[in-house]
C-alpha cells in the first residue's frame, strides 16, 4: 500500500535534486568572465526549461518503458524502447488518481524524481563550451541529445525490471554512468567540435567570482544527497548509508585536491576547494550505497587526487573543456565506477577474489563513453555545419552576453545625461 513517508521523502529529494541545476548555474557562473556570466547561467536554466517539457512528453516513456508491455523501438532489449502508455505521463497520471495505489510511492513521484537527473546531466555538458556557444544551438543540440542518448542511457542505467546494466550487474546506484561518463563525455564532443576559446593557454582564462563557485559548490553539495539518498527511493538504513557517504567523499576530496594544488602550484584556493568536493560528489555517485565509509573516504581523497591532475589534460592533449567538465565528470565518473570492481561491497575483488566485477563496470562506462561521445560528436557537428555553435570571435571576445541575450552580469554604472555615475 501507499507509503506516505516514502512519497514524502521521495518528492522532497527531488525537489533538492531540481535545486542542483540552479547551483550548477552559479558554480559555472562564478568560473568564466564577468561578460559571459549570463549565457552561462542560461545554459543551465535553459536545460531546466526543454528537459522538463520532453521528459513530461515522452523522456520518461522512453527511459521506463516495460519492455514485455511497450513497443520495442529499435529491436534490441534493454536498447531503447518506448511505452505508448506513458507518452504525455498518461498512466501516470491515472494512477496518481487511483484511490488506491499498490507501491510504496505513486509512479508520479518518481517521475519527478528522475526528471531532475536528466535535467543536470544536460546542463553539466554546457561547462565544456563556455564562453563561446549561442544559445539557441545549445537548446537544439540538448533536445536532440536529451532524446537520443541520454533517455536510452538512463533506461540501461536507471530501469531496474528490463534495463541492459540492471541485468548484466552493473552497480551504478545514482548514476556515475548515466550522468556523469554520460555528461563528460558529450562535453569532449563539443569542446572538440567547437574549438579552442580565443587566447586558450593555462592561466588565461580566470574565474571573475569566486564567492559565486563557491555558492555554487555549497548548493550542489546540499542537492547531492537528495541525488543520492532519494536514489534509494525509500527513508531506511540504505538512504543513511548513502548520505553518510556523500558526506565523507566530497569532505576527503577536498583535501586530496587541496593537497595536490599545494604541491603543484604552493597555494590551496577556494576554486580547488569547491573544485574538489564536486569531484568526490562525482566519484561517490555510482558507489554510495555500495561501500563501507571507509573506503568511501579514502574514493574521495582519490577521487580528489585524480581529479586535479586530470584537469591539465586539456593543455596536454590540447582541446579545450572550459569548465573542466571532461577532468572532473568524465574521469570522476570512470574511477568511482572502477573502484567499485575493487571495492564493492560482497562483489569487489578484495571481497570476493574476483575481477567479474571490474570488468561489468569497465564494460558500463565505455559503453555509455563511446555512445554519448560519437552522438554527441555527430550532433554538434551537424549544427556547427547547418546553423553554427559557435559565436562570432569579435563577440566572443568582447564577451557574450551582450550579444547573445542583450543584458549584461554587472551594471556598473548608469547613464545620466550622457555621463557616467556611479551606482551605489
Amino acid at each position: 500500500m501507499l507509503d506516505q513517508g516514502n512519497t514524502a521523502f521521495v518528492l522532497i529529494m527531488a525537489a533538492l535534486v531540481l535545486f542542483m541545476t540552479p547551483g550548477l548555474a552559479f558554480f559555472y557562473g562564478g568560473l568564466v568572465k564577468a561578460k559571459s556570466v549570463i549565457s552561462m547561467m542560461m545554459m543551465s536554466f535553459g536545460a531546466i526549461a526543454l528537459v522538463g517539457v520532453l521528459w513530461v512528453l515522452y523522456g520518461y516513456a522512453i527511459a521506463f518503458a516495460n519492455h514485455g508491455e511497450g513497443t520495442n523501438v529499435a529491436g534490441i532489449v534493454g536498447f531503447f524502447s518506448i511505452d505508448w502508455n506513458q507518452i504525455g505521463l498518461g498512466q501516470a497520471f491515472e494512477e496518481a488518481k487511483a484511490s488506491t495505489i499498490d507501491a510504496a510511492y505513486p509512479s508520479m513521484a518518481f517521475v519527478g524524481f528522475q526528471a531532475t537527473f536528466a535535467i543536470i546531466t544536460v546542463a553539466l555538458i554546457s561547462g565544456a563550451i563556455a564562453d563561446r556557444a549561442k544559445f539557441g544551438a545549445w537548446m537544439i543540440f540538448a533536445g536532440v541529445w536529451v532524446t537520443v542518448v541520454y533517455f536510452p542511457v538512463a533506461s540501461w542505467v536507471f530501469n531496474l525490471t528490463s534495463g541492459m546494466f540492471a541485468t548484466w550487474g552493473v552497480i551504478d546506484f545514482a548514476g556515475g554512468t548515466a550522468v556523469h561518463i554520460n555528461a563528460g563525455a558529450a562535453g569532449l564532443a563539443l569542446a572538440l567540435v567547437l574549438g579552442k576559446r580565443v587566447g586558450f593557454a593555462k592561466g588565461a582564462h580566470k574565474p571573475h567570482n569566486p564567492p559565486f563557485v563557491l555558492l555554487g559548490a555549497a548548493i550542489l553539495w546540499f542537492g547531492w544527497f537528495g541525488f543520492n539518498a532519494g536514489s534509494e527511493g525509500a527513508a531506511d538504513g540504505i538512504a543513511a548509508l548513502a548520505w553518510v557517504n556523500t558526506l565523507a567523499a566530497p569532505a576527503a576530496a577536498i583535501l586530496g585536491w587541496l593537497l595536490i594544488e599545494k604541491l603543484k602550484d604552493g597555494k590551496a584556493t577556494s576554486v580547488g576547494a569547491a573544485s574538489g568536493a564536486v569531484a568526490g560528489l562525482v566519484a561517490i555517485t555510482p558507489a554510495c550505497a555500495a561501500l563501507t565509509p571507509g573506503w568511501g573516504i579514502l574514493l574521495g581523497f582519490l577521487a580528489g587526487v585524480v581529479c586535479c591532475f586530470a584537469i591539465d589534460l586539456k593543455y596536454k592533449l590540447g582541446f579545450d573543456d572550459s569548465l573542466d567538465v571532461v577532468g572532473v565528470h568524465l574521469v570522476g565518473g570512470i574511477f568511482g565506477t572502477l573502484y567499485l570492481g575493487f571495492f564493492a561491497d560482497d562483489t569487489g575483488l578484495i571481497y570476493s577474489g574476483s575481477f567479474e566485477q571490474l570488468g561489468k563496470q569497465a564494460v558500463a562506462a565505455a559503453a555509455v563513453l563511446v555512445y554519448s561521445f560519437v552522438l554527441a560528436f555527430v550532433i554538434g557537428f551537424a549544427i556547427e555545419k547547418t546553423i553554427g555553435f559557435r559565436v562570432k570571435t569579435e563577440d566572443e571576445v568582447a564577451g557574450i552576453d551582450t550579444a547573445v541575450h542583450g543584458e549584461e552580469g554587472y551594471v556598473l554604472y548608469e547613464e545620466r545625461d550622457e555621463t557616467p555615475v556611479a551606482v551605489r
